[in-house]
């Protein structure tokens, strides 16, 4: 088998910011917005983007789904014994695009927290602190 290199593959973070925000649209816009007072704004949503209520139904697959994701793409960016070419250029575009996969992770994980916050962790924090 040839040599598996995850590093070069930009698909991989993009994948993993998709599933990230589509967390952060079933759980945490919706929330957002009825608190802000625009519930009329989530049931248009909800009736013109129908997808929507699919995810929040099933938000334990919407969750676990991106967090598996995440994880796997830590080790792809921070696993051992990665080196990068010894050419001056080459290791530039290499220091470079590392530099960009951390940021679309952390971009990733951010809007993983905030779905997850607001669609598991709200509704008890609520109910613990009496609001």
């Amino acid at each position: 088998m040839g040599n598996l290199n995850l590093q070069d593959r930009p698909s991989l973070k993009w994948l993993t910011l998709f599933f990230t925000s589509g967390t952060l649209l079933c759980c945490a816009l919706p929330i957002v917005l009825v608190s802000m007072g625009f519930g009329a704004a989530v049931a248009s949503l909800n009736y013109n983007i129908p997808w929507l209520v699919l995810l929040a139904e099933h938000k334990l697959l919407t969750l676990s789904l991106p967090a598996l994701l995440l994880l796997f793409l830590a080790w792809v960016i921070w696993r051992p014994n990665q080196v990068c070419p010894t050419d001056p250029q080459l290791a530039a575009n290499c220091k470079k695009a590392k530099h960009w996969n951390q940021r679309v992770f952390w971009l990733s994980v951010v809007i993983w927290m905030i779905g997850f916050f607001f669609s598991v962790l709200l509704l008890p924090l609520r109910h613990l602190l009496n609001f």
